[in-house]
């Protein structure tokens, strides 16, 4: 099976208010709520008839669009037009596979955000919803995993003049030799305002600091957010640093610079005071994305340097490979095709290299909420075959928040690997540090239950 083509015959766009259980401290930026996006299509399949799919990602306010001129609300609004400008593209188009219809379609809608003010980012967000919504439909048309659906290349993943580097790459042989993990290490996010050192529950019987984080999920790998100010987070650090040494022993960690280190000698003085403690895996996106891709980075930094917010389109990857960028991360919100794409641009560097890991892919979360959105990304990162991802939605978030207890009680019995119930309440399920995630291997994106649609607004 390769490359089935399908109709969108229709695009439904909903929102659902979230507010978090913790405010969320990430660069410059304190989250404390904001709406959820929900796509339904309706997907002609020829032979299989018309099938729906699903697929939700957090509205998150001054990640995709930092820019001081706009207010969280209008960077809410323009993923939500984002979102509506993707859905009019793919309706009623010619027949195309999925990977067929996001390609058709990508520079057209990257120059229509460009002349709409929007950033990469959030054009790329509204088309990355749709995306997955659509891949969910073809899985249920065919009754097939997102897993089964990748390796037999029924996504039509092959050369496009979207990524021409990869252009000679054996696509269907490549995704066929993909081994998805069943298990995914959780790391666990240390933000700027969160507690360390007491053991602290809230009174939703979840954890609050760091300490009670490891008491209640006994994480092993953790990122830590940085502020931009060297000797204040060289300082925060080694706080951090020290009640792991005491609590966990063995671990890992990365550090996340969320674009706030303005200048290379900023940069430097960060690593120069990493030199002087356990070394992180990778940092992620330090400086700001305007200078990702126009600025040569320091050469042999103390860990490689990871690319986040600064990978806005396809051919960002390559680009800052060039001026020292060694990694990139995954982020369904970014786009699933451009996951797959930048992790076999790895491979092939790495092949070219005489099979040195030079490059490599991470997984990131930006605050997935329980159900579609942490299934789908937790199955991309699966795919991907990264051992360990950033999840961050469930100790910021509250479970299922206000979504109806039948909703909360559907997904926790579709997915009872993934979730476990507490009074009620839908919570992600982790043990020892671990996802266990063999319910997403069923038919459909990562999906085998639906949100309450009564229980959404119209966008």
């Amino acid at each position: 099976m390769t490359g089935v083509n399908l109709v969108v015959r229709a695009v439904d766009l909903r929102v659902r208010q979230v507010a978090l259980r913790l405010p969320f401290r990430f660069g410059a930026n304190t989250l404390t709520a904001c709406p959820q996006l929900f796509v339904r299509v309706d997907v002609e399949v020829p032979g299989h008839g018309t099938t729906q799919g699903f697929a939700a990602e957090l509205m998150v306010p001054k990640w995709f669009d930092k820019r001081a001129g706009f207010t969280p609300d209008d960077n809410i609004a323009q993923l939500g037009l984002a979102a509506k400008h993707a859905a009019q593209a793919y309706l009623g188009d010619t027949p195309a596979t999925p990977f067929g219809l996001f390609a058709r379609h990508c520079a057209a809608l990257m120059a229509q955000g460009h002349a709409d003010g929007f950033t990469e980012l959030t054009t790329a967000f509204g088309q990355a919803l749709v995306d997955k919504a659509v891949l969910d439909a073809l899985c249920r048309a065919l009754d097939v995993s997102f897993f089964d659906a990748a390796h037999r290349n029924a996504i039509g993943l092959g050369d496009a003049p979207v990524a021409t580097d990869m252009h000679g790459w054996d696509w269907p042989d490549w995704l066929a030799g993909l081994r998805p993990l069943r298990r995914i290490e959780a790391r666990h996010t240390v933000g700027l305002l969160d507690e360390l050192d007491a053991v602290r529950f809230g009174d939703d019987d979840l954890p609050i600091s760091l300490r009670a984080v490891i008491e209640r999920y006994g994480h092993r790998s953790f990122k830590i957010k940085l502020g931009g100010d060297p000797s204040t987070d060289l300082h925060r650090l080694r706080d951090v640093l020290a009640v792991l040494d005491s609590t966990v022993g063995d671990y890992r960690y990365t550090v996340d610079g969320n674009e706030q280190y303005a200048s290379l000698d900023a940069l430097n003085e960060l690593l120069a005071g990493l030199a002087t403690m356990k070394p992180p895996l990778y940092i992620e996106q330090p400086v700001p994305r305007e200078l990702s891709l126009s600025t040569a980075l320091p050469a042999d930094p103390i860990a490689p340097l990871l690319m986040d917010e600064a990978d806005g389109t396809l051919d960002a990857f390559p680009r800052g490979r060039a001026l020292g960028w060694a990694g990139v991360s995954s982020k369904a919100c970014k786009g699933l095709y451009k996951s797959l794409i930048n992790r076999a641009r790895c491979d092939r560097w790495n092949l070219e290299a005489g099979g040195e890991p030079r490059h490599f892919m991470s997984a990131e979360d930006l605050t997935c909420q329980a159900g579609l959105a942490v299934q789908q990304d937790l199955a991309l990162v699966a795919l991907l075959g990264i051992t360990h991802s950033e999840r961050n939605g469930h100790h910021y978030g509250r479970g299922f928040g206000d979504a109806p207890a039948s909703e909360q009680r559907a997904f926790a019995d579709a997915h009872p690997d993934l979730y476990e119930l507490h009074d009620g309440e839908a919570r992600l399920r982790i043990q020892r540090g671990v996802l266990a995630i063999d319910s997403l291997f069923a038919p459909g994106y990562a999906h085998a239950a639906s949100p309450d649609w009564q229980a959404t607004q119209a966008l």
